[in-house]
């Protein structure tokens, strides 16, 4: 693998039958398979799917300043300007607040500053959860088309939905360019198909079991569509025989009790695959049950 020429960050290689871009955004390895033996396509294709993960990552990660979130966080109670595109962000976190009882909650971003889920033994204070709690509720906040007011101290945390958002916008600007192409999508294990592959082929994907160090167990063959993982893999804390989840309970402040290991959801979109394996691991043992009537295709690991 050799990285493109006068593209900093960007790798490029032939894979035997489709060209791999890859490069890192939000934290994440992102790569981006082409249907295609036309090199100077997937590198245009890499470059601009390169560029849109960065836009978002730059307008709505915590932690950057001066960005959107950075200003809209920052705005002491007095309220910030909404672009078009972030007031479409703050919907789709509103009806994920409605569908999941408030389970699902971008204000509770501040938990981070009791929990670090670092794989060690180090719980938080009960006194250090607690006061973190009048900082969390959505409800409170109002906003439109135009305007955003939240209470001061209150901050929004993106990063519940940030990922998924940009593979589906990555994966729409690339099939918009060229709609005749298959491409994957795949931002650190969540992806998005734009179409079947030559000849009506699939892509192979493969699910990683959290207790087989990274490995894949599953093979899933798919022509389009997303999908998305949440779970405690890889952030967690574990004490006296307990392993404490990263997926917290905003009404609670503390990791949800029996949540699966691991959900996959399969959906028409990466971002609703995503939030809905997120708000199974907020249903705790009832994971199963809510997937089901969802009635989406999904696989869960205890």
């Amino acid at each position: 693998m050799s990285q493109t020429p006068d593209l900093p960050e960007i790798e490029l290689s032939w894979q035997g039958d489709h060209y791999c871009g890859r490069f890192s955004a939000m934290a994440s390895p992102c790569e981006l398979l082409i249907d295609s033996n036309d090199r100077k396509l997937a590198e245009h294709l890499t470059t601009l799917a390169f560029y849109e993960a960065k836009r978002i990552e730059h307008k709505y990660s915590r932690y950057l300043t001066g960005n959107t979130c950075h200003r809209i966080n920052h705005s002491a109670g007095k309220g910030a300007a909404l672009d078009e595109e972030t007031y479409k962000l703050l919907c789709f976190a509103d009806s994920c607040f409605s569908l999941s009882d408030g389970l699902f909650d971008i204000t509770s971003g501040v938990l981070r500053r009791a929990w670090k889920f670092d794989g060690s033994d180090r719980l938080p204070a009960p006194q250090q959860v607690k006061s973190l709690l009048p900082l969390i509720g959505w409800q409170k906040i109002e906003f439109d088309a135009n305007r955003i007011l939240m209470p001061e101290g209150f901050e929004l945390d993106f990063g519940g939905i940030g990922k998924e958002y940009a593979v589906d916008a990555v994966a729409k600007k690339c099939a918009e360019l060229v709609p005749h192409c298959s491409m994957l999508v795949n931002f650190g294990g969540d992806i998005q198909v734009t179409r079947a592959r030559r000849n009506k082929q699939c892509w192979h994907i493969g699910i990683e079991n959290p207790d087989s160090d990274g490995r894949a167990n599953r093979l899933l063959r798919i022509a389009h569509g997303g999908l998305a993982t949440s779970g405690d893999a890889r952030r967690f804390l574990y004490k006296d025989g307990v392993r404490y989840s990263h997926i917290l309970n905003p009404k609670t402040g503390y990791p949800v009790s029996h949540a699966p290991r691991s959900v996959t959801v399969a959906s028409e979109h990466c971002v609703q695959a995503g939030i809905l394996a997120t708000l199974a691991l907020l249903q705790g043992k009832n994971a199963e049950s809510f997937l089901t009537q969802q009635g989406v295709t999904h696989w869960i690991y205890r």
